[in-house]
């Protein structure tokens, strides 16, 4: 009896202590890709922490029960329990498979395009490859990054903004596609703080979907080992409010517009310097040739006079 009553007392705290692990406040969550992880974990966790202290306790109590049995007696068949932990086991399964299946079905845990690979392709990006997944939200933002050794290339197709490395700047509480691809090798993108985490192939697309809460940076790496460099494959994740991020898109373009005119007045400089320098030298040897001919006449004649001053 007294063996009995410490058993219980043993599992009763051990269950206190799950229930008190459990009960934990969450600490809020920085995408809806991460809630869906650590939402997953905490149903795994409700099921495997009953099961372990049951189990634990049955193993602690039958080691002190029979420690000093010295002809232990072998185990009778009993049907009805091995009956009972079959059906247990099989509703376990059935439970870690679906809620399982629930996240990992999920575009933004699978991947937007093993989730929905019929849905119709992007257009305007930098590579013509396959893969690559339209977004089905009316406000959702497009950005393509191509991975090279040993850098990150940014690009946004929708608003014909490209050329940034190693940083990519995303808008909160709205859905992002990331269209993640490689042009000479095996990388990965992987942000860790935004569970997020995609292999980048060569030749082909594979799109990343998420909606990020929390404003702020987020380190950025290549979680595939890619060549001597790979550890400074680094880059970060910039999270703007929405405002702050559409400015931020309008300031590239006005950029990218000015340099663009710049290139097209100084070519336009070039040509007008390259004219004048043509017609300078094109008139220079003008004169010269007039010049010359010139003195040639005149020497010419002057030899004449000459000759017929002789003469006579």
């Amino acid at each position: 009896m007294r063996v009995t009553r410490r058993w219980l007392g043993a599992s009763g705290g051990l269950a206190l202590l799950a229930l008190a692990v459990l009960a934990e406040p969450v600490a809020a969550q920085t995408s809806v890709n991460e809630e869906l992880i650590f939402g997953l974990n905490r149903k795994l966790l409700y099921v495997a922490i009953p099961i372990t202290v049951l189990v634990e306790g049955i193993l602690f109590y039958t080691v002190y029960k029979y420690r000093n049995n010295d002809d232990p007696s072998p185990t009778q068949e009993n049907r009805r329990l091995e009956i009972t932990w079959t059906v247990a086991t099989a509703i376990i399964l059935l439970f870690v498979g679906l809620a399982s299946y629930q996240v990992l079905g999920s575009a933004f845990i699978g991947g937007a395009t093993a989730a929905n690979p019929g849905d119709a392709e992007v257009t305007n990006l930098s590579e013509d490859y396959d893969g690559a997944q339209a977004p089905s939200e009316a406000d959702a933002v497009e950005v393509e990054v191509v991975a090279a050794k040993y850098f990150w290339e940014v690009n946004y197709p929708q608003e014909n903004v490209s050329g940034e490395q190693d940083t990519v700047v995303i808008p909160a509480d709205r859905p992002v596609y990331i269209h993640v691809t490689s042009t000479d090798w095996l990388h990965a993108f992987h942000a860790p703080d935004l569970g997020l985490k995609q292999d980048a192939f060569p030749g082909e697309y594979n799109t990343i979907k998420t909606e990020v809460y929390e404003p702020g940076t987020y380190q950025l790496y290549c979680a595939e080992y890619c060549g001597v460099g790979h550890s400074q494959m680094l880059g970060t994740i910039e999270v703007l409010p929405g405002d702050e991020y559409d400015q931020w898109i309008e300031d590239q373009r006005s950029s990218g517009e000015a340099g663009g005119n710049e290139t097209a007045g100084n070519e336009t400089a070039n040509a007008t310097a390259g004219n004048e320098t043509a017609n300078a030298t094109a008139n220079g040897t003008a004169g010269n040739e007039t010049t010359n001919a010139t003195a040639n006449a005149t020497a010419n004649g002057t030899d004449a006079n000459a000759t017929a001053n002789g003469t006579s």
